[in-house]
């Protein structure tokens, strides 16, 4: 049984495809959700509406926000309504957050249950619609900590206090520092920083057990296996169907022999009759 070189080609290629799919399925969710020093939770929440004016917008991240953060909280408009920020009081997370660390070569989760505040001021609230806060700051390991949220302001309005103007201060030049510092240095190397209020992650232990130092089964095998066994399939059902659908098969003619002799034969000559 044979299959066609266009049969080959299709299954290959559907071959190919499906370890693409499988393997991006399983190692996506092995990624680490995001970095350190995160959005935890907020007061507002995102994409919630707000029905009274509220002194200042509280972000809770998982590690204190470096002293050089830059927050702007945004009217619909665009015109920034933010004054200074504060540290606040942190506050356990009704939710832990998970992170990780790469400890040894590997990502090791980290669960935070504590949330550190930085207090935006709202200086004023001119019109009802959607409010963007924003955030740029560094974490103690480097790494950058970025991101927006928005909600919807329907409450009471009204004028900027007497003298206010609005800021147009950007990050400060010590910021981006540090940000290109980490942006520089690989993530979990040493002599990083631990986040402010937690341990620092534990090394890993000096007797590994065997399947860690190579004995064991990695985490690629599985999806290795997945692949191999669809790949299986799919051939052998394209085998099947390349031997139902395919023409038939011609009989092979074969030459009449004289018995006890080997080779064709040969026509015999008569004598003529007298």
């Amino acid at each position: 049984m044979r299959i066609g070189v266009g049969s080959s080609r299709r299954v290959g290629a559907l071959v190919a495809a499906l370890s693409v799919v499988l393997s991006t399925a399983v190692l996506l969710p092995a990624a680490p959700a995001a970095a350190h020093g995160q959005l935890a939770v907020s007061a507002p929440l995102a994409d919630t509406v707000v029905d009274s004016p509220l002194e200042h917008v509280a972000l809770y991240f998982t590690e204190q926000p470096h002293a050089q953060a830059h927050f702007t909280l945004r009217a619909p408009g665009g015109a920034r309504v933010d004054g200074a920020w504060t540290h606040g009081e942190p506050k356990r997370l009704d939710k832990p957050v998970q992170e990780y660390y790469l400890v040894d070569g590997r990502l090791e989760p980290t669960f935070y249950h504590t949330g550190y505040p930085a207090l935006l001021t709202v200086a004023h609230w001119p019109v009802t619609g959607r409010y963007t806060a924003t955030w740029l700051s560094v974490a103690s390991d480097g790494d950058e900590v970025k991101g927006s949220l928005s909600f919807d302001y329907r409450g009471p309005t009204g004028g900027p206090p007497a003298g206010w103007t609005a800021p147009t201060n950007e990050a400060a030049p010590a910021l981006l520092s540090l940000l290109e510092q980490g942006h520089r240095s690989r993530p979990g190397s040493p002599g990083s920083a631990a986040p402010a209020g937690t341990a620092p992650p534990a090394s890993a232990p000096a007797a590994a057990p065997a399947q860690e130092e190579g004995g064991g089964i990695g985490a690629w095998v599985v999806p290795g296996i997945v692949v191999a066994v669809v790949a299986v399939i799919v051939w052998g059902a394209a085998r099947r169907r390349g031997t139902t659908n395919g023409p038939p098969s011609r009989p092979v003619a074969r030459r009449p022999s004289t018995p006890g002799r080997a080779g064709p034969t040969r026509p015999s000559k008569r004598r003529p009759r007298r």
